[in-house]
């Protein structure tokens, strides 16, 4: 399970058999039938959670499927300009989606990107690799990022999810004070 996520448990009288789940933001929501007992539904709750993990780590690459992503994305939209010499995912990341380190040619993606669309993923490579070059976020860096075609796309998307967590708790506080 990603760090720092919170598992909810939602009940319902109409599912007779079936249990299923899915992240949302930080949260996993296990849905099960009502007429569960308690020892049933934390053997679901921890079948789908092994599940969703097992689905999650297929779907994100390795460091070694990472780097060659990185590598075709620095030859396709950046030339000779930059070669990564090392692309990795980490876990401490809380505030970033990526960073790099020019003078070593390291790149770091946020493991808070795995599950999401390959072409956010991309983008963030993109973001890093220019990085490797062009300091700071110029018109010259801006340049160069807007060279990948879904590159607004994904910065909104990006936005979108660094905006709900606060989007959500401001609605939830405003919920709470209506008379």
């Amino acid at each position: 399970m990603p760090p720092n996520t919170h598992v909810e448990v939602r009940r319902s009288s109409r599912r007779r058999r079936t249990v299923a789940a899915y992240r949302d933001g930080e949260k996993t929501v296990v849905l099960v039938p009502a007429s569960f007992s308690p020892a049933e539904e934390q053997r679901w709750v921890d079948r789908m959670l092994e599940r969703l993990e097992a689905r999650e780590e297929k779907r994100r690459p390795s460091d070694d499927a990472l780097h060659a992503r990185a590598a075709e994305l620095a030859e396709r939209y950046l030339g000779d300009m930059v070669r990564p010499a090392s692309v990795r995912w980490v876990d401490n990341q809380n505030n970033r989606w990526g960073s790099c380190t020019p003078a070593d040619r390291s790149i770091r993606l946020s493991r808070r990107l795995a599950g999401m669309p390959g072409w956010v993923v991309d983008y963030v490579l993109i973001h890093e690799l220019v990085h490797l070059s062009v300091p700071g976020h110029g018109r010259d860096f801006w340049q160069l990022v807007k060279r990948y075609p879904k590159a607004d796309r994904a910065r909104g998307y990006l936005e979108g999810v660094s905006a709900a967590p606060r989007l959500a708790a401001a609605g939830a506080a405003d919920f709470a004070e209506a008379p």
